[in-house]
């Protein structure tokens, strides 16, 4: 296994990190992930007497080649890989190094997964077992975390959104006359999300009826749309664990994660007749490329309806 380096004192790596955040405007949790990737990579260039700026082309096959021999899956070296470039680019942009030694690197190539995508009858039983829940609480606090449950569900599929902007999302973030939410993605960005009726009606029941039961007028959770039963804002694990419990309930047999919501709200939408563009801007992704997937769910899901239900096929 390749070590990694304790990489606090190295200058060029800090100015590199600091450019990232600065300039770039990436999250703490990608500026997290570079700096441990770069980090392994030094590790592996002063273990052979070298440092990054007198590095060649042939130290970058030697690293892959190592982190192949460690057992990592092609997408993990593809993304070590993509985290030395853009530091490589960078030296190169600064006048650190005279030649990028990583521009004529392939990636390895990488097999094309298509997500898991549930049918719109499998996201409305998940969300069936929020409502009868909710129907069956017996006590304030029953009814105020069930109220949570069945909002954060409608939300997390009504709008498509990631598990960290669905727990990020704020009071002054929800626009519900109006029918959009604000939402922060990736690397901080921006964008506005259309809420549909359901959603506006399980996040005004739980706005009016259920998060006051849970906030704590002076605890952490004051701005925060979903709170925990201690009126904190709701933990990533928090909402995983919600989100399952609710996906047993429901019987499915398929392996489903908060992000499977997203993938089924792309595909629905594209299946529906909806402009990839659009999908892209609703989804918050940078490059419409990574959205062209869905069009490859989708495309077999009709030959599914094709073989089904066609007489020649």
């Amino acid at each position: 296994m390749i070590r990694a380096l304790n990489c606090a004192e190295d200058p060029l790596l800090t100015e590199f990190i600091n450019y990232l955040i600065a300039e770039r405007n990436l999250s703490a949790n990608s500026v997290e992930a570079y700096k441990r990737d770069l980090c392994q990579f030094m590790a592996f260039i002063t273990d052979q007497s070298k440092y990054v700026t007198s590095i060649r082309t042939a130290d970058l096959h030697d690293y892959m080649s190592r982190l192949a021999e460690a057992g990592l899956a092609p997408r993990s070296v593809a993304r070590k890989l993509s985290a030395i470039r853009m530091f490589l680019r960078y030296l190169l942009d600064t006048s650190k190094i005279d030649k990028d030694p990583g521009e004529n690197i392939a990636s390895p190539k990488l097999p094309r997964k298509l997500p898991t995508v549930l049918t719109v009858e499998e996201v409305r039983q998940v969300i069936s077992v929020a409502e009868n829940i909710l129907k069956s609480a017996d006590s304030p606090k029953k009814t105020a975390i069930a109220l949570r449950n069945h909002a954060m569900l409608e939300v997390l599929y009504g709008s498509g959104l990631r598990i960290s902007e669905l727990i990020g999302l704020k009071l002054g973030d929800i626009f519900l006359a109006e029918g959009f939410l604000r939402v922060i993605g990736k690397g901080d960005k921006e964008r506005v999300v259309p809420i549909g009726e359901p959603e506006i009606r399980a996040v005004r029941r739980w706005i009016d009826s259920g998060r006051l039961h849970l906030l704590k007028p002076a605890g952490k959770g004051r701005d925060a749309l979903f709170l925990n039963v201690r009126g904190e804002p709701l933990s990533r694990m928090g909402a995983w664990k919600i989100i399952h419990s609710c996906v047993v309930g429901a019987g499915l047999k398929v392996e489903v994660t908060p992000h499977t919501f997203r993938h089924s709200f792309a595909t629905h939408l594209l299946e529906g007749g909806a402009d990839l563009r659009a999908v892209q801007e609703m989804l918050g992704h940078a490059s419409i490329t990574t959205t062209e997937i869905y069009t490859h769910v989708d495309r077999s899901y009709l030959r599914e309806v094709y073989k089904t239900f066609h007489p020649r096929a």
